[in-house]
């Protein structure tokens, strides 16, 4: 295997950023194609803890490449911070470790700004971060928006800027009636930025074929999750990137080859942030006690994350969307221990049930069935598991049909099992 892709399999926030590190080790690249710094991948290496949102992980390996390609938002400012914070927890960051894409679109202070105002103002909360994700997309889409390389040259960006405002200016001074800053102001401060994100600054997509074409290593490290694909997700309540596989194609690329793995990332309950439909929530405190025994706060955020039981048929279609062949089943030591543990088998959905959660249901209206499965007390201190977790693992893989390769239970590097190799 050459290439391999980690995806979230639920709504982010499954525990991507261990595994990612754990198999960056056995690959020569790892490479972010999409989203921005609205995601954080939480890392945790003895009692240091490092929280990544732009540098991908492969950053914590002397030996491997980390790529920002051209489908990531990049906000330069975030990337200053988060630069010197990696600087000083003892990674080497140097222009030969770190490639980013010349092409990333650049997320201003005016893409905040809106992003902010629409959410307190605005008739519908999607629960975004408020960091300019969306609007940043909006520009590029509108063929309106900035380019890293565009950060160079301060008088070709001041002229990009003008024009980038002409629409924002009305919005700002008539329907949010907020102070913004001048585009004197702006430029120079995306200019000065450019500055420490230019030694960085390379065509990645020659970069990743010239490392197939030397039978490289690459890991495709994904943020979010496929139920918050801009496409394949629970629409409007998403993201504004194509989070699943098919991102990889359009945000990076993989020239001449294809994606020999997909490991889908999924927790062993189901978690969501911020708004939208969710049918198997627990509003009970069962829920509140995986949220504190899970740690289920958003590592970007800080925002609490809302707990249910796992959703096998929003499983099924993740994995039929984004080509999913593996699973990784993480945070299985929270549901140790407790009793009554329930998997949604299916919905009661407009007078049919029905196993997979198909693109374009109302999630609102969906009627979850649930399963009673037995509750398993294992401490994952030996290789013996019990019977009941056995069971609870062969059920998600009998009704998904693709294998559950790895086993996580905390935090830690080493708090893994390995089901199936991978490279």
């Amino acid at each position: 295997m050459q290439s391999l892709a980690i995806v979230g399999a639920q709504w982010g926030d499954e525990g991507k950023g261990k595994i990612t590190d754990l198999l960056g080790q056995k690959c020569d690249v790892v490479v972010r194609y999409q989203g921005g710094n609205n995601a954080g991948h939480t890392i945790i290496v003895g009692t240091k803890k490092i929280v990544l949102h732009l540098i991908p992980s492969g950053i914590l390996h002397d030996h491997c490449v980390s790529v920002v390609g051209h489908g990531v938002v990049f906000d330069p400012e975030a990337f200053k911070v988060e630069l010197e914070d990696v600087l000083s927890s003892g990674c080497k960051v140097t222009p030969e470790k770190l490639k980013i894409s010349e092409n990333c679109s650049v997320i201003t202070m005016y893409n905040r700004l809106l992003d902010g105002q629409r959410e307190s103002k605005g008739p519908v909360k999607i629960g975004t971060t408020g960091r300019g994700i969306g609007p940043a997309y909006e520009d590029k889409i509108s063929r309106k928006g900035l380019k890293l390389k565009d950060l160079l040259d301060l008088d070709h960006l001041t002229a990009k800027l003008k024009d980038n405002m002409i629409e924002k200016e009305v919005l700002f001074k008539t329907l949010y009636n907020c102070e913004f800053p001048s585009v004197e102001e702006e430029a120079a401060r995306l200019f000065e930025l450019g500055k420490i994100v230019a030694p960085f600054l390379t065509d990645t997509f020659s970069f990743i074929d010239k490392s197939l074409q030397e039978n490289k290593k690459l890991l495709y490290e994904g943020a979010q999750g496929v139920l918050l694909d801009i496409d394949y997700g629970s629409y409007p309540f998403v993201t504004s990137s194509n989070t699943s596989t098919g991102g990889i194609y359009t945000g990076a690329g993989l020239p001449g080859n294809h994606i020999g793995e997909v490991l889908g990332i999924t927790k062993a309950y189901l978690t969501r942030v911020g708004e939208g439909p969710f049918p198997t929530e627990l509003f009970d405190e069962k829920g509140d006690f995986i949220q504190q025994k899970g740690g289920e706060f958003g590592a970007t955020t800080g925002r609490k994350r809302r707990c249910g039981w796992i959703d096998l048929p929003l499983l099924k279609y993740t994995v039929k969307a984004s080509n999913i062949t593996s699973i990784a089943l993480t945070k299985l030591d929270v549901l140790s221990g407790i009793e009554d543990i329930k998997i949604c088998t299916g919905y009661e959905y407009e007078g049919k049930t029905i196993d997979c959660a198909y693109q374009g249901i109302d999630l609102s209206k969906v009627k979850p069935i649930l399963k009673d499965m037995p509750s398993f007390n294992d401490d994952f201190k030996g290789e013996v598991l019990s019977d009941e977790l056995k069971n609870y693992i062969r059920t998600i893989e009998d009704f998904v049909g693709i294998p559950v390769g790895i086993l996580a239970y905390g935090p830690e590097r080493s708090e893994i099992k390995f089901q199936k190799d991978y490279f």
